[in-house]
């Protein structure tokens, strides 16, 4: 049987050069002590791994080996990103834990129970040799008192994912990293008090005189409809912002840029600035994007979207770059 740290088959390592060349073109290279790159990637249904280099139409799951190491490939791009649908079954990440090697680190939460969690985890990959944990790990529990909140738009149960906040260490700069995954839900307006509660914790642990530092930054999969609808206004109402260069960036394998109705503003980075009269972020933003990996994941196969999507994912990885020199 392979193994995903074997060589691959000659096609698929031509592959995978191919994937790091678009690399090379749309992420900033990673230089030690000069800048500091953080993603977020929701990967769709992270869970099952069919041990073949290439998924015959009989197996299931169908991300195989290839697709594995496309995902890892990416993913050590970067040094920290937040994983959305980390799925109960950890077959999948375990073997790219032992494809990305031992400089490589993992803090998740546990599975979230029930129906709505859908059986999903949040974590963080780091690179050990830039990134450490700092300290701190907590998860938002919203208050009785919240929840006995009688006004429209206020949250009337626990998140069915509860963010997940975890302290790192760059050097000497130390930032506090929040990720989330908003509840899709039946309807759109049923995400909105998700994303109210979550700035009104954003906002007060920002103001907090005790906390482990200003460097708060939120990031993960929102399920925002668009740029300035109801559930946008809901995440920045308390004044975090995302980067300008952010905004217009599809986020999805089902965006079409060129129309505006179609394009979904679902995965998120935000922190607050000097204009929202929070503690703002010290660390110095350079740039921000995403990877569109469909033309060179899997090149040969011949895949739709919807396909693609089961073997990479459906969600394209979101990142931004901050200056350290």
């Amino acid at each position: 049987m392979p193994r995903v740290t074997d060589v691959p088959p000659p096609e698929i390592q031509s592959d995978l050069e191919g994937l790091n060349r678009a690399l090379d073109e749309a992420v900033p290279p990673r230089v030690l002590d000069r800048n500091l790159l953080i993603a977020t990637w929701n990967i769709r249904a992270f869970g099952g791994l069919t041990e073949k280099w290439v998924a015959t139409d009989d197996d299931s799951p169908k991300r195989d080996l290839q697709s594995l190491r496309t995902i890892a490939e990416i993913i050590r791009r970067f040094d920290v990103i937040a994983l959305q649908e980390v799925r109960g079954n950890l077959k999948a990440l375990r073997h790219m834990l032992k494809f990305l090697g031992s400089n490589w680190g993992l803090i998740m939460t546990d599975v979230t129970r029930g129906a709505p969690g859908n059986n999903e985890r949040l974590g963080f990959l780091f690179d050990r040799r830039t990134v450490q944990v700092s300290g701190l790990a907590a998860e938002l529990v919203v208050p009785q008192e919240e929840l006995d909140d009688v006004s429209p738009d206020a949250l009337q149960r626990q998140f069915a994912r509860t963010p997940y906040a975890v302290s790192f260490r760059c050097g000497d700069r130390t930032f506090v990293l929040v990720t989330l995954h908003v509840l899709y839900g039946r309807s759109a307006t049923e995400r909105t008090p998700e994303l109210r509660a979550i700035a009104d914790w954003l906002d007060r642990w920002a103001r907090d005189i005790n906390r482990w530092d200003h460097n708060l930054i939120a990031l993960g999969d929102f399920n925002i409809d668009r740029m300035g609808d109801e559930r946008y206004e809901a995440f920045t109402s308390t004044g975090i912002e995302v980067p300008e260069d952010l905004h217009d960036v599809p986020r999805t394998l089902f965006s079409d840029p060129s129309n505006p109705n179609t394009g979904k503003f679902y995965d998120q980075i935000a922190w607050f600035t000097e204009e929202s009269g929070r503690p703002a972020l010290s660390l110095v933003h350079n740039r921000s994007g995403y990877f569109d990996f469909r033309d060179v994941a899997l090149p040969r196969r011949d895949l739709s979207n919807f396909q693609l999507s089961w073997r990479i994912s459906d969600h394209y990885p979101l990142w931004t770059e901050f200056d350290l020199d």
